[in-house]
Formats: structure tokens, sequence, C-alpha cells
């Protein structure tokens, strides 16, 4: 039996989205490799992938209609960003109104 699935990858420069059929039991690197967008993309070695948003590993056996997602990593750090920002603009303590 095969498996329809899809395999995208997008940047900012960049979309391409592949649709294919795998064989049942094949994982999420089989998907990869079978779409040949690693190749066609020059992607490196060390990539991160997700299912529907969800991260998966290279060895995640796919389901039909399954969407593999190839991530990049974060450019920056969101959380490292909103704490430079709270330390510039530190919140002020307000006092309780006396009645």
């Amino acid at each position: 039996m095969t498996l329809t699935v899809v395999v995208a990858y997008a940047a900012p420069d960049t979309e391409a989205i592949v649709q294919l059929r795998v064989e049942d039991g094949a994982t999420v690197e089989d998907a990869v490799a079978a779409s040949g967008l690693r190749e066609r993309l020059a992607l490196p070695a060390a990539i991160a992938y997700a299912i529907h948003g969800q991260a998966a590993t290279a060895a995640t056996p796919l389901a039909a209609g399954d969407r593999v997602e190839i991530t990049r990593p974060l450019a920056v750090d969101a959380k490292a960003v909103r704490r430079a920002r709270a330390a510039g603009h530190p919140l002020t303590r307000t006092r309780k109104a006396k009645r």
C-alpha cells in the first residue's frame, strides 16, 4: 500500500512543496529523500522536521495525508529578545491609593 504525503520547505526567498507517494511504513527521512528537496535547495545536513507543525524526528513513521515540514533553525531566540527588551524598560512599582 502507498501513502500520499507532502514535503514542504519555506525560507524568506524560497518555497517548495512536493506531493509524493511513499510505501506504507515510510519515515520522515524517506519522504524527504524521495522529494529531492535537500539536494535541490542545498539544505544543510543538520535539519529538523515537523509534521503538521508538530516536531518530528527523521525516524517518525508517516500516515496518509501527512505534511512533512523541513524546518530552519530560529534566527533569534524569542525569549532572549523579550528579556533584553524588558531590561531596557523596567516596570515601575506603583503604590495603591489610600482610601
